[in-house]
């Protein structure tokens, strides 16, 4: 639980211990709830697939004890159980589908081009800011139907709320992203658009229309989940390409082992280091009960990791077929935006590898001092076209 494990230290250690010997480990509370961890793949394949166990409404990350409930808890797709998930889930899964996003790639193929070139132009720039931030937040908007004179705009305020050092900047630019949802929610309530926001802004739900402050925090749970991981992955992902030039050059000769590479990026950044369900029916699991109200939290970077499920885990290897990791969750809460993910990363990698670019690091990487996402931070480098 110590957030310096992971930007200066090597939690999989640990992980990997905890596998072999105490694989359903109990966590005295502190500052933080008692809870018990999950480190072995099948354990939380199985327990994402039991969600009449295993609730998301109470929270789906670990919080200190004195902050409460999850003010989102029960309100967002993220933080609901069936009926309610369902029922919010299907007002934008056709959003996310496979058409629609094959629909949106020719415009997702330019964003990845100019953020690209402009990286080109500077020639020295931080790769996750300048680059594996920008390509899902611009799509992301364009999906909610944020205006494309705001996206600057919200990309100020994510790399503040996402990045900055410090908690109580963090906490103002994500208000200030809860405000202008706030704005926009109500500008489309009134003149609706082809775009989620619309959508959410003018949906019912058993007759009933969603409050505002249910359209704001679940515009806020797709801004997030649109944007932070796969920033997170697709720096991670570079990072671990430039670390084993033999697999870059692999992907160069070869452009088919693109999907594959994507798919191991995934499975080796596995960038949502926790997730958490507690308990609403007493359960066991390998001898240890589990009674009602048990915070459970799974380790998915573990899980990814299982020498049991994958051969050679701790080889970054972009042939690995088949790659079934569980870095986009499992069961009734997979990943809403999957494939768009997916896409997204495919183009970026794709784009770097049809304009020929050399890139190579500029300095030290920075990695996220977090329990909750790991990965770069900052990652200084050069980038010059071929």
């Amino acid at each position: 639980m110590d957030t310096e494990l992971y930007s200066q230290g090597d939690p999989f250690v640990q992980w990997k211990w905890l596998r072999a010997n105490d694989p359903v480990h109990w966590h005295r509370p502190g500052e933080l709830p008692g809870f018990w961890s999950l480190t072995r793949y099948d354990d939380i394949r199985t327990a994402y697939r039991d969600a009449e166990t295993f609730s998301s409404a109470q929270g789906i990350l670990l919080r200190p004890a004195d902050h409460g409930a999850d003010p989102g808890g029960g309100r967002t797709l993220a933080l609901t159980d069936a009926p309610r998930h369902k029922q919010l889930r299907g007002l934008v899964d056709g959003w996310f589908a496979v058409r629609s996003v094959r629909a949106l790639e020719s415009e997702m193929q330019g964003i990845a081009e100019r953020v690209v070139n402009t990286a080109l132009k500077q020639g020295s720039c931080d790769f996750v800011t300048d680059v594996a931030a920008r390509i899902p937040l611009f799509v992301i908007c364009r999906m909610m139907g944020v205006p494309e004179s705001d996206w600057e705009h919200l990309y100020d305020l994510t790399s503040q709320a996402f990045a900055a050092g410090d908690p109580l900047t963090r906490r103002f630019a994500h208000l200030n992203i809860l405000g202008y949802f706030e704005t926009l929610q109500a500008e489309k309530a009134q003149n609706p658009g082809d775009d989620l926001v619309s959508v959410l802004a003018t949906a019912e739900v058993e007759g009933e229309r969603l409050s505002a402050d249910d359209v704001i925090l679940n515009c806020d749970n797709l801004l997030v989940g649109g944007t932070e991981n796969t920033r997170i992955a697709a720096a991670g992902g570079m990072l671990a390409l430039l670390e084993h030039p033999g697999q870059w050059q692999a992907v160069r000769d070869d452009h088919e082992l693109l999907p594959s590479t994507v798919e191991e990026v995934l499975r080796w950044t596995s960038t949502a280091t926790h997730i958490m369900r507690t308990a609403v029916r007493p359960t066991e699991i390998h001898g240890q009960r589990i009674e009602v109200g048990d915070k459970v939290v799974f380790w998915l970077p573990s899980a990814n990791r299982d020498e049991s499920v994958f051969t050679d885990p701790d080889t970054f290897d972009v042939h690995r077929t088949p790659n079934r990791h569980l870095s986009l969750g499992f069961g009734e809460h997979f990943c809403l935006g999957s494939m768009l993910a997916r896409v997204e990363l495919r183009l970026l990698y794709g784009e770097l590898l049809r304009q020929g670019v050399h890139i190579e690091l500029d300095g030290e990487p920075k990695l996220l001092d977090s329990i909750v996402v790991n990965g770069p931070e900052t990652m200084p480098v050069r980038m010059k076209a071929a």
